[in-house]
C-alpha cells in the first residue's frame, strides 16, 4: 500500500510540474523533469515510465527510461538488471510506434541481450513478439513467423500467448493461408474472453480481415464496427485508426466511395494528431484510389505523392539493410557469450566427450528406430482405419443384437453402456460445436469437418446423429441454421438485411434452398414468419 500511495503522489507531482512548467523551454523543462525523477527507485522509474507510456506522453515515457537504461549495472541485483530489460524494450516498442525500426530494433536486439545475461527467460516471449512485429512492418513475413514462433515456445502466460496467436494469424491471413489464420484467432479470442476481453479489439480487427478475405462483408463490416467499439472502450487510438481505416477500405471494395471516403478522413484525424505514420501512409494511397475512380486524376496525384513520401520515410531499404546487420551482430554476440562458456567449460568437457559420443550414436540409433515406427504406422494407416470402423459397427450390432438380453447377462449390458457413453461423449462435443454460429454458418461447413474439430471421422459423427437423433446431418444443421436466422429475424434492426443476405448470413447457397428447409423446419415460409413476427411486435 505505501508503493502505491508513493508512486501515486509521485505521478501526481510531476503532472502538476508539466502543467506549471508550461511556458519554459524545452532544455529546462526536460532539466527540471530530470531533477524530479533523479531520486526515484528503478521500480519506481519503471512504474512512472509505463504510466506516460499508457499516457501517450512518449516523450516523458523516453525520459524515464533512459535514466534506468543509463544507470550503472555494477554491484546491482537481478531484478533491477530485469528493469532495465524492460526498458529497453518498452522503448524499442516507442520508437516501433513512430516508425523508427531501425532504432526499435536496435533496442529489441540490446533487450534480449541483456535478457540472457540476466537469465531473464520469461521476458524473451515478449521481445521476440515485438521483433516480429518489426519485420511484419517490412511484409518480411517469413521473419516474423520466425520470431512470432519463438515467442509462442517461450510464452508462460495466456495473455502472452493471445498477442502471438493473433500475430500469427496476420502472417497467416497475409499468406492466404485463411485456415489457420481462424484457428488462431478462435484460440485467440477464447483466451480474451476468459481474460475480461483483454486485446478484443485486435483479435476482432483480425477476424474482420478474415472474412473480408472471404467477400463475407456484411460479417467483415460487423467484426470491424466491434473492434472500433473496443479500441474506444479502451482507450486505444491507434487501434480505432486503424479500425477506420479498414472500414474505409472494406466500402471501396464494395465499390461504396463515399462511405469508404467519410471513414478514411475520420481516421486520417486521428492519424495526423498522433503521428501514425503507417496509418496516415495507407490512408492516402486509399484515397488516391478513391479520387481516381472518381476520375479527378489531379487530386488522385496529390494523395499518392503524400503517400509516396510517407512510405520513402517508413520503408527505406537502407534502414532494413541496417537492421539485418543487427541481425548478424546479435549473432555474432550469441557466440561470443557462447565461446565465453566454453573456455569455461573445457576441463569438464574433456572428461565427458567420450560419453557425449555414446549418447549422439544412442540417439541417432533412437532416432533410426523412430523412423521406421514411423513408417510402418504410415503403411498401417488405412488398414487400422478400416478395422477400427468395422469394430465400432460390429459393436453397434451387437448393441442392438442383444439388447432384448440384456436383464439375462448383464455384462453384456455393461458393454452397452460403455459403447453408449462413447456415442454420448461424442455427441456432447458434436453439440458444442453446433452452438458456435460462426463455425455452422460458414457455407464450406461439412460433416468432415465436424469431425475433425469433435477429433474423431466422419462415420462416427454421422452414426451418432443418425442413432441418437434420428436425422441426418444435413436435416441437423439446417435445425441450426434456422434457428439463428430465426434469432436475426428477431432482432430489432433485422429489417436492414434482406431474406437472401439472412440467408446467406446463416451459411445457405441459394435463396431458393435457405426457402425449403426454413418451411420444412418452421412450417412456413420466411415471408409468411417474418409477417406472423411483426404482427405479434404490434400486438406487444
Amino acid at each position: 500500500m505505501q508503493k502505491i500511495i508513493c508512486f501515486t503522489l509521485t505521478i501526481f507531482a510531476l503532472l502538476s510540474l508539466s502543467y506549471a512548467q508550461k511556458p519554459m523551454t524545452g532544455t529546462s523543462q526536460n532539466k527540471d523533469i530530470l531533477s524530479n525523477f533523479s531520486h526515484l527507485t528503478m521500480q519506481q522509474l519503471l512504474d512512472t515510465g509505463n504510466y506516460f507510456f499508457n499516457e501517450n506522453s512518449v516523450d516523458t515515457a523516453l525520459l524515464c527510461y533512459s535514466i534506468l537504461i543509463n544507470t550503472p549495472v555494477k554491484n546491482m541485483g537481478i531484478e533491477q538488471q530485469q528493469r532495465i530489460v524492460e526498458a529497453h524494450n518498452k522503448t524499442g516498442i516507442i520508437y516501433l510506434n513512430l516508425c523508427d525500426y531501425r532504432t526499435a530494433y536496435e533496442f529489441f536486439i540490446k533487450a534480449l541481450i541483456l535478457c540472457e545475461k540476466v537469465n531473464y527467460e520469461s521476458y524473451k516471449a515478449r521481445i521476440n513478439n515485438n521483433i516480429g512485429n518489426v519485420y511484419s512492418s517490412f511484409n518480411q513475413y517469413d521473419m516474423a513467423k520466425l520470431h512470432y514462433s519463438k515467442a509462442m515456445q517461450l510464452s508462460k502466460d495466456s495473455i502472452m500467448k493471445m498477442i502471438v496467436l493473433n500475430n500469427l494469424a496476420t502472417i497467416e491471413l497475409e499468406n492466404g493461408k485463411r485456415d489457420t489464420a481462424f484457428l488462431y484467432l478462435k484460440e485467440a479470442f477464447q483466451i480474451s474472453k476468459q481474460n475480461n476481453d483483454i486485446h478484443l479489439y485486435g483479435i476482432l480487427n483480425n477476424i474482420a480481415l478474415y472474412y473480408q478475405k472471404e467477400t463475407q462483408y456484411d460479417s467483415a463490416f460487423n467484426y470491424f464496427r466491434l473492434s472500433l467499439e473496443e479500441a474506444k472502450k479502451n482507450s486505444k487510438i491507434e487501434n480505432e485508426a486503424e479500425a477506420l481505416t479498414n472500414l474505409g477500405n472494406l466500402f471501396f471494395a464494395i465499390h461504396n466511395t463515399d462511405s469508404a471516403q467519410y471513414y478514411i478522413r475520420l481516421s486520417n484525424i486521428i492519424t495526423e494528431n498522433n503521428n501514425f505514420l503507417r496509418i496516415s501512409s495507407e490512408n492516402y494511397l486509399t484515397l488516391s484510389k478513391i479520387e481516381k475512380s472518381k476520375k479527378h486524376e489531379r487530386k488522385a496525384l496529390e494523395y499518392y505523392e503524400k503517400y509516396a513520401t510517407l512510405k520513402d520515410s517508413i520503408f527505406n531499404v537502407e534502414k532494413f539493410g541496417e537492421i539485418n546487420q543487427l541481425q548478424r551482430l546479435y549473432e555474432i554476440s550469441e557466440t561470443n557469450q557462447q565461446i565465453e562458456q566454453l573456455i569455461i567449460e573445457k576441463q569438464v568437457k574433456e572428461h565427458t566427450i567420450h560419453y557425449q559420443q555414446i549418447i549422439q550414436v544412442i540417439t541417432l540409433a533412437i532416432l533410426l528406430l523412430v523412423s521406421v515406427i514411423l513408417l510402418i504406422i504410415f503403411f498401417q494407416k488405412r488398414a487400422l482405419n478400416k478395422a477400427y470402423k468395422a469394430l465400432f459397427e460390429k459393436n453397434i450390432e451387437i448393441i442392438d443384437l442383444k439388447e432384448s438380453s440384456t436383464e439375462k447377462y448383464p455384462g453384456r449390458h455393461k458393454k452397452n453402456s460403455l459403447v453408449n457413453e462413447m456415442q454420448n461423449e461424442l455427441l456432447d462435443k458434436i453439440l458444442v460445436i453446433m452452438e458456435d454460429t460462426s463455425m455452422i454458418c460458414d457455407p464450406k461447413f461439412s460433416i468432415d469437418k465436424l469431425a475433425v474439430l469433435t477429433h474423431s471421422n466422419n462415420t462416427y459423427a454421422s452414426q451418432v446423429i443418425n442413432n441418437i437423433l434420428k436425422k441426418n446431418f444435413r436435416s441437423f444443421l439446417n435445425e441450426y441454421r434456422i434457428r439463428e436466422a430465426q434469432r436475426i429475424f428477431s432482432m430489432p434492426d433485422s429489417v436492414k438485411y434482406t431474406i437472401e443476405a439472412v440467408a446467406l448470413k446463416v451459411g445457405f447457397k441459394s435463396r431458393s434452398a435457405f426457402r425449403d428447409a426454413f418451411k420444412e423446419i418452421t412450417g412456413v415460409s420466411p415471408n409468411l414468419y417474418l409477417q406472423l413476427l411483426q404482427e405479434q411486435v404490434k400486438k406487444g
